[in-house]
């Protein structure tokens, strides 16, 4: 009797919730049939843990949908249940379901090695490194028997026909069959030439599986054999000559001889799909499982939906759900063009037990309560819940309702009795469910003081206080509480429900439009009021959820707002209670407008702070940007160091092996000279910049080359024009002044002619930048573009540049060319410009360099 009141209370609640059609909604997201089927049926766990591995599975396969190009694949799996359960019985299937078999064993082993390939990726790698581990698991108990499905492709065709390779009897049968039907066709062709006057229309037919020739009634006797058929005019007769009626019977006998073989065939196929029937339908089963979790996902990835994680309140977790959006309603404006879906903010802090939502009809009331049904009951079946991270929420073992109107005539019930006949099927199945360990009872609980003067049990306080049941996990939603009868009746019946399922529901959320429950807050730290928005300058609800304080009473002013006779309005107000109705209200909207205030503060700040996350990822990129380009810039530069060090490196060498192969005389020695001049002008750098001269080198001094890393001798000081000779080896040269130093490092210093005063030092420039490095961020592509578009993008480049910017422009008529040379010759950001390396476009590609 209890499990038939607790199934029937939670199969109204679904009811009321609309859960059907969600779950409706979400067959459409299936593949198979009978994926479609389970998620039409889906059945709501009864235990936290198998919650968790639905969404185990949902959260691997929604993963792996985003990995994957296409998804996951269930194409070839169909329902084979029927036939397996006929195999079992040793039935003899049909070709057509022979070859379904086939195609679901072939289907379900793709999608094995599928997810086998994405969970080990490499022969190495670890075994706690597994990225679907939920759904490896699921997979590994299938039996996809290959050997079973060779078989039936190899005697059933795509058609589902007995193919000829089956067996050689039936290949031979059918042989005889082809050439008897030709045999037949000749013979029968042959009468309809020679007797064309005696045929209607010269075709070959059948009757009865028996080749016959439409002879005209008139000339029945021109053609001998036996009437199978008369036309519905009785002009036409169906004739089987007698000439063939042997050879229709030996066709017909083959026939029979083809489908007994056939069906052996067929039989002997069943019987082995019977022998595995068993590991057949496991495999059935889980493919489904594994269709229903690729719903889920799906489903979840389309409603734009996060993973809920399940918390504990009695270890003082906070129910969070922001921005919590009603499935249904989404589905409503995706597909049937409604309204925006306004989103709700949920947060119930671990000591709550009831939450009164108050407000004007129409508010949104109702769906707040449908909304955080379906939000625990989709976090149960292993769906994501349509709200903002984090979605954490209790795992509620009952979710129990009363909403709506239970009006009947046909069972004489009101409104009122039909929520009372409701609601007393939900303390039944309270009573009978199972309470939270006595461990998960929360301090609260101990010794509530309830200012209302009633125990937790019903009674009159004082005494000894009996002590409090245990509550149920449980979450209640119960709409307009109380209503449909007289208003003190109702709110003091109220009042004494809420309290009794403080005690013995785990979150019970309630709506009202009594004002004596939204004091309940003030008497026990149990209970919070909510408030749905309401917009007076329009007279209509915003449909956000207001925690933290009631909703006002707004019938007088949207009865007066909406025309009724001001006479009556002021009269009703003078009959409202002095400093009661009217304060309270006052008091009510105060806290609305700090509630507004703050919210525009929250909204400001937040815009701020992500106004200041978005600059500093921009300065952060930017720096990285310049890191990378400066990384680039030295690695260039060191390769081309290095090219050229093992260049000239060559050919010294190279200078050095012919000058000692050949004779050491003045002359070699002065070839190889040049030639290592020659070797030093292409390939060392320019020299470094000169430093303070304080050095004049004496004939025998010794100094050093550094452009060739070598100590010299001075043979002859230095002329008029700076040079010198110097001697290093059995080589001379001539070299500079400006190309030796000291071996202390010292510059030596030209001297100047008499008379002549030393110039000024010029004004140091800044040494040319670097070559850029091109890329993709600093290239402008503005083919295409007239020249007005043109100048706006290059103007948005150059605030945004730090260093030359290609220009590609193209060549074309050149008015585009033309025009952006214009914009850059008068803009303040724009140092020069000038046409790209033929590398880089030529003419087609002008660089532009901002000023520094």
């Amino acid at each position: 009797m209890a499990m038939s009141v607790r199934h029937a209370c939670q199969t109204e609640t679904l009811d009321l919730l609309e859960w059907p059609r969600l779950c409706q909604h979400l067959a459409t997201f299936a593949a198979t049939k009978l994926g479609a089927l389970a998620a039409q049926h889906l059945r709501i766990p009864t235990t936290p843990a198998d919650s968790l591995v639905l969404l185990a599975q949902t959260r691997e396969v929604y993963q792996l949908e985003v990995a994957l190009p296409q998804g996951l694949s269930f194409a070839g799996i169909s329902d084979i249940g029927a036939a397996l359960e006929r195999a079992a019985r040793q039935g003899i299937l049909l070709g057509e379901e022979l070859l379904a078999i086939a195609t679901t064993l072939a289907g379900s082993r793709q999608l094995r090695r599928l997810i086998d390939q994405h969970n080990h990726p490499g022969e190495l790698a670890a075994a706690d490194t597994v990225p679907y581990p939920v759904l490896g698991a699921l997979v590994a108990e299938l039996r996809t028997y290959p050997e079973l499905e060779q078989a039936i492709h190899r005697c059933i065709d795509d058609q589902g026909q007995v193919s000829d390779r089956a067996s050689p009897t039936l290949a031979r049968i059918r042989e005889k069959q082809r050439h008897l039907r030709e045999d037949i066709q000749r013979t029968l062709q042959q009468l309809l030439q020679r007797q064309a006057h005696a045929i209607q229309e010269p075709i070959i037919t059948q009757r009865d599986d028996r080749f016959v020739i439409p002879v005209k009634f008139s000339h029945k006797d021109a053609i001998p054999g036996i009437v199978h058929d008369t036309s519905a005019s009785g002009a036409t007769l169906y004739v089987e000559p007698y000439r063939v009626v042997d050879r229709n019977n030996q066709l017909r006998q083959l026939v029979r001889q083809e489908q007994a073989e056939a069906e052996a065939i067929r039989q002997a196929l069943s019987q082995q799909v019977a022998e595995v029937a068993g590991d057949l339908e496991r495999l059935l089963a889980i493919v489904t499982t594994l269709d229903l979790a690729t719903a889920r996902a799906r489903y979840s990835l389309w409603l734009e939906a996060n993973p809920p994680r399940f918390i504990d309140p009695q270890a003082g977790e906070t129910l969070t759900l922001r921005e919590l959006r009603h499935p249904l309603l989404v589905w409503q404006q995706r597909h049937e063009n409604g309204h925006a879906v306004v989103p709700i903010d949920l947060r119930v802090t671990p000591n709550l037990r009831v939450v009164t939502i108050t407000g004007p009809n129409t508010g949104g009331k109702t769906v707040t309560l449908k909304t955080l049904g379906l939000a625990v009951l989709m976090a149960k079946v292993g769906l994501f819940v349509p709200a903002r991270e984090p979605v954490e929420l209790p795992w509620f073992a009952q979710v129990l309702a009363d909403i709506g109107d239970e009006q009947s005539l046909q069972q004489n019930l009101s409104t009122f009795s039909g929520h009372i006949r409701r609601i007393s099927r939900i303390l039944t199945a309270l009573a009978e469910a199972d309470p939270l360990p006595p461990s998960a009872a929360p301090a609260t609980l101990a010794a509530p003081a309830l200012a209302s003067g009633l125990n937790p049990s019903g009674g009159q306080a004082g005494g000894t206080p009996s002590p409090l049941p245990q509550p149920v996990n449980a979450l209640v939603l119960l709409d307009e509480i109380g209503a449909g009868t007289d208003p003190t009746e109702g709110s003091a019946l109220a009042k004494a429900l809420l309290h009794y399922l403080a005690d013995h529901a785990g979150l019970t959320i309630a709506t009202t439009h009594y004002g004596e429950l939204k004091a309940l807050k003030y008497q026990d730290d149990r209970f919070e009021n909510a408030a749905v928005e309401f917009d007076e300058a329009t007279l209509s609800p915003t449909y956000r959820l207001l925690w933290g304080i009631p909703g006002r009473s707004n019938a007088l002013t949207i009865a007066q707002r909406l025309g009724l006779n001001p006479e009556i309005v002021a009269a009703a107000k003078q009959q409202l209670a002095p400093d009661t109705e009217t304060d309270v209200n006052q008091v009510i909207a105060g806290l609305e407008d700090q509630r507004r205030q703050q919210e525009a503060k929250a909204r400001a700040a937040s815009q701020l702070l992500e106004q200041a996350e978005r600059l500093h990822r921009e300065v952060a990129d930017k720096a990285a940007m310049l890191r990378e380009r400066e990384r680039q810039l030295q690695q260039v530069q060191e390769q081309t160091v290095q090219q050229a060090i093992a260049a000239a490196k060559q050919d010294i060498a190279r200078v050095i092996r012919k000058l000692q192969q050949g004779p050491q005389t003045a002359q070699a020695a002065q070839r190889a000279t040049k030639a290592l001049q020659a070797i030093a002008d292409k390939h060392l750098p320019p020299p470094p910049p000169v430093a303070p001269p304080s050095f004049m080198p004496q004939v025998g001094d010794k100094i050093r080359i550094p452009r060739l890393n070598v100590t010299a001798e001075v043979l002859s000081g230095p002329d008029p024009s700076g040079a010198l000779t110097v001697r290093f080896g059995l080589m001379k040269m001539t070299v500079a002044l400006e190309e030796i130093e000291s071996l202390q490092g010292e510059k030596p210093q030209r001297p100047l002619p008499e008379g002549v005063e030393p110039r000024p030092k010029p004004v140091a420039t800044p040494a040319p930048a670097e070559p850029a490095i091109r890329t993709s961020r600093n290239t402008l592509d503005v083919r295409g573009m007239r020249v007005a578009d043109a100048e706006v993008e290059l103007d948005r480049a150059l605030a945004q540049a730090h260093g030359p910017l290609w220009v590609i422009h193209g060549h074309g008529t050149g008015r585009l060319r033309r025009g952006i040379h214009a914009f850059l010759e008068q803009h303040p950001q724009v140092d020069r410009f000038e046409p790209a390396e033929a590398a880089d476009g030529g003419s087609g590609v002008t660089v532009v360099y901002p000023t520094p």
